[in-house]
C-alpha cells in the first residue's frame, strides 16, 4: 500500500486514500505471549519549523538528533525492546534556509533519522498544496490526519498500525481545527478541518472493531492548554483526552503550543529547565507529552507491556546540545553544555551541509543596524504591543501610503537582536511571503472592523499590532480612537493596510478581499520590512515604543 497518498487540488489526477496504512499483518488475534514483559520506547519531537541545522552556539540540529536517536535505538533493541519515533508536526516555516527550499532538508533529515509517522501541522499548509504533495512524496513515513478532508474524502491516512514484537500499536493523526482560520486562505480553499475529538472517537471505535490494537497513541498538532483552558484557540490535547472514554487512548504525542509539557501536579505546570526531570501530564488515563520546539529536545517515554497492560516506567526530555550561560572566576560569561555533548552524525551532517550553504551569502548580508532588541518573541508579541510589531506595521503603512496599519502577531515569528541586521533575520521574522493589502473605509466602517480585530484574544496569533492609530479596548469594544493625531471622523475615509493572509479571512479577521476598495499591492512583507530597515538604519528602538496596549 502506498504511504504517500496525499491529495493536492492542483494535481490533475485525483487519487483518494483509504483510512489506514498498515506496516505489517493486522489480524485481530493476539500475538504477544502471556506473562511476557515487553519493552517499548516512544521517542518524539514537534514543531521543527525548519531547524534542520545547529544554531550559532552549536545547539540542536538534526545531525546531533540522529546520533541521540540512534544511540537510544541501539540501547533499547540490545535489551530486547522496540522503538517508535513520532513527530507532532509543523515541519515547515521558520528558518530561511529551509523555507527557500520548501523544507526539503528537514524531510531528508527526518528520513535519515528514521521517523515512523508524523501528525500534519497547521504550518504544513503555509505553501500551495502541490508543495505539500511534494513533501509527502519526499517523506519515507506517512503524514497522518484523521480530520482533514477535501471533496468529502480524507486527504491523509487517519492512522497507521505498527507491529512491535507482536504488540500492535495504532497511531492516529489529528490536526487543530484552527488551521481553517490560521492557515493561508489561498491554499486551504476547499479543505475542511473537522473536530478532531469527534474524529478520534470514531477512529478508535473503527480500530477496535477491525484490528483490536494493544496500544493506541494519538500523534497530534492541537496544543496543550493547562487544565483545558484554550482561550481563543481551538480545543487541544487536554480536551481530547477528557472527551474520550477513559483509557481508550494510551498516549498523546503533541505539538502546536510549542512548550515542554512537564507537570508539577494535577493541572499545574512545573518550572521546567533543560536537564531537569519532566513529568508528563495525565488526563483521563492518557499520558500527554510535548517536546517544546525546534528539535531542542527528544522526548523519551519508556513503557512496559504485559498481559495487555501498558505501564510508563520513565519519561525524560533529553536536551540536544542545549547550553547555559555560566560566569567564570574572572567574571567572564560563556556557554557550556547542559548535558554531555552529543556528537553530530557524520552522514546526516554531510548530507544536510549543502542545503545550509545554499544562499548563505545573500542571507547573511547586512542590511541595517538596531540600537536595541526589536521584540518579536512569541509569548510577548501575542500578548502585548511591541516595538517590532509597530515597526513592521509602520513599514506597511508607509509603503501603501496608508493612514494606519494592522499586523497580526502570528505573522511575527522572531525578535531582531541588537546590532547588525541581516536579510536572514528579516526572513526569519516574516517567513510566510504574505503581501501587503489595503482598503479604504469610512470612520464608521473602521470602528466596526476594529471591534472585531482589536478585540481578538491575547495569547493567539490573531492578536493585532498597530501603527498610526491608538484606541482603548474594553468589554470587546473599542473607543477613544485616534488616527494620526486626530480623533476618528465617522464620515472621513481612511486607508489602512492588513496582510493578505488576514484580508482573506485568516485568523478569523473580517474578509476584506471582496471589498470594493480592496487592493493587493503585491509587495511581499519581508521585502517591505527589508527596504524599511535599509532606508531607516540605524534603527532607533525608541522611535517604535508602543503608545498604548
Amino acid at each position: 500500500m502506498n504511504n504517500k497518498r496525499f491529495i493536492a487540488a492542483s494535481i490533475a489526477s485525483l487519487i483518494l486514500t483509504g483510512c489506514s496504512t498498515l506496516s505489517s499483518t493486522t489480524a485481530t488475534q493476539q500475538k504477544w505471549l502471556q506473562d511476557k514483559e515487553y519493552s517499548l520506547t516512544i521517542l518524539h519531537t514537534n514543531d521543527n519549523h525548519g531547524h534542520f541545522w545547529q544554531n550559532k552556539y552549536g545547539e540542536r540540529g538534526m545531525a546531533a538528533r540522529a546520533t541521540l536517536v540512534n544511540h537510544i535505538r541501539a540501547e533499547v533493541e540490545a535489551a530486547g525492546g522496540s522503538v517508535l519515533l513520532l513527530s507532532g508536526g509543523d515541519i515547515n516555516t521558520g528558518v530561511p534556509e529551509s523555507d527557500l527550499l520548501d523544507a526539503e532538508p528537514d524531510f531528508v533529515g527526518m528520513n535519515m533519522i528514521g521517523y515512523d509517522a508524523m501528525a500534519v501541522g497547521n504550518h504544513e499548509f503555509d505553501n500551495p498544496l502541490d508543495v505539500l504533495a511534494k513533501q509527502a512524496d519526499w517523506a519515507n513515513f506517512p503524514f497522518l490526519a484523521a480530520n482533514i478532508y477535501k471533496d468529502g474524502q480524507r486527504m491523509f491516512d487517519a492512522y497507521k498500525i505498527f507491529d512491535k514484537d507482536g504488540v500492535k500499536i495504532a497511531v492516529i493523526g489529528l490536526t487543530t481545527e484552527d488551521t481553517a482560520k490560521i492557515g493561508n486562505p489561498e491554499f486551504i480553499k476547499g479543505v475542511q478541518f473537522t473536530d478532531p475529538k469527534v474524529e478520534a472517537k470514531l477512529v478508535i471505535a473503527e480500530l477496535k472493531a477491525k484490528y483490536n490494537p494493544d496500544i493506541i497513541i494519538a500523534a497530534t498538532h492541537m496544543g496543550h492548554y493547562l487544565n483545558g483552558d484554550n482561550g481563543s484557540n481551538a480545543p487541544g490535547d487536554v480536551q481530547l483526552a477528557r472527551y474520550l472514554d477513559e483509557g481508550s487512548l494510551d498516549m498523546i504525542v503533541g505539538g502546536h503550543s510549542q512548550e515542554p509539557v512537564c507537570m508539577e501536579g494535577k493541572n499545574v505546570y512545573a518550572d521546567f529547565k533543560a536537564g531537569q526531570v519532566c513529568k508528563p501530564d495525565v488526563q483521563n488515563g492518557t499520558y500527554i507529552v510535548q517536546a517544546h520546539e525546534w528539535g531542542k529536545y527528544v522526548g523519551r517515554a519508556d513503557y512496559t507491556f504485559k498481559n495487555g497492560d501498558l505501564e510508563l516506567q520513565s519519561y525524560n526530555l533529553i536536551p540536544v546540545n542545549l547550553k547555559k550561560k555560566v560566569t567564570d572566576s574572572d567574571g567572564n560569561k560563556t556557554r557550556v553544555f547542559i548535558q554531555d555533548e552529543i556528537q553530530q552524525d557524520e552522514a546526516v551532517f554531510n548530507t544536510l551541509k549543502p542545503f545550509q550553504e545554499q544562499g548563505q551569502a545573500a542571507l547573511n548580508s547586512v542590511i541595517g543596524h538596531s540600537n536595541g532588541v526589536l521584540q518579536g518573541e512569541r509569548k510577548v508579541v501575542r500578548n502585548n504591543q511591541t516595538n517590532l510589531g509597530r515597526l513592521i506595521a509602520t513599514a506597511h503603512m508607509q509603503r501603501a501610503q496608508a493612514d494606519f496599519s494592522v499586523m497580526n502577531s502570528g505573522g511575527i515569528r522572531a525578535s531582531i537582536e541588537e546590532g547588525d541586521i541581516s536579510y536572514k533575520s528579516v526572513l526569519t521574522v516574516q517567513p510566510f511571503a504574505n503581501t501587503i493589502t489595503y482598503v479604504d473605509m469610512t470612520g464608521g466602517e473602521v470602528i466596526a472592523y476594529l471591534n472585531q480585530v482589536a478585540t481578538k484574544s491575547k495569547d493567539s496569533g490573531a492578536y493585532a499590532q498597530f501603527a498610526g492609530i491608538t484606541m482603548t479596548v474594553t468589554d470587546k469594544q473599542v473607543s477613544n480612537i485616534v488616527i494620526g493625531d486626530k480623533p476618528i471622523d465617522l464620515n472621513r475615509t481612511y486607508r489602512f493596510t492588513v496582510p493578505s493572509f488576514n484580508a482573506a479571512g485568516g485568523d478569523g479577521y473580517p474578509k476584506l478581499s471582496e471589498h470594493s476598495s480592496y487592493v493587493n499591492t503585491g509587495y511581499v512583507d519581508a521585502e517591505v520590512l527589508k527596504d524599511f530597515i535599509q532606508k531607516n538604519s540605524p534603527i532607533n528602538i525608541a522611535d517604535f515604543v508602543p503608545k498604548n496596549e
